[in-house]
């Protein structure tokens, strides 16, 4: 066994020997391609992916709570801004659109006054901002 052959082999990459019995004819394995299941399959290469979006939304009717529905149905993570609306308003889309991310085995959470972040299910919130909000006015006497 020369050099190289105790190298390859250290790394697993010596060429196997191949061992014939005598005897009876060996029969080599080919396998068959299944014409009735393979019969019409596509396969789709890897695409690259679309980066995800967060929408932002300032929404000032009610009209706007089932846009920010429909871009939750599609599977995309929506920042609601409802600062600039009415409180009995404000009221109603929060539990509308907290109706609509639980449909969609979503989450609702408040990250500042007025403002929440409503995910779809394929988006996970982690944390809390809590000790933010609770700090929130050593913030301001700080400008």
């Amino acid at each position: 066994m020369g050099m190289f052959s105790k190298l390859w082999s250290y790394f697993g990459l010596e060429e196997e020997e191949e061992v014939v019995e005598r005897g009876e004819p060996r029969e080599e394995f080919v396998p068959q391609a299944d014409s009735r299941r393979n019969k019409g399959q596509i396969v789709g290469l890897a695409t690259a992916k679309q980066p995800s979006k967060m929408i932002l939304s300032e929404p000032r009717t009610f009209d706007d709570a089932q846009e920010i529905a429909d871009h939750l149905k599609a599977r995309r993570p929506v920042l609601v801004n409802l600062q600039r609306v009415r409180q009995e308003l404000a009221v109603r889309m929060v539990d509308f659109l907290s109706g609509t991310v639980y449909a969609l085995n979503g989450s609702i959470s408040k990250v500042g006054p007025g403002i929440f972040i409503c995910t779809p299910d394929n988006v996970e919130i982690v944390g809390t901002i809590t000790e933010m909000l609770e700090g929130e006015s050593d913030f301001r006497s700080m400008r």
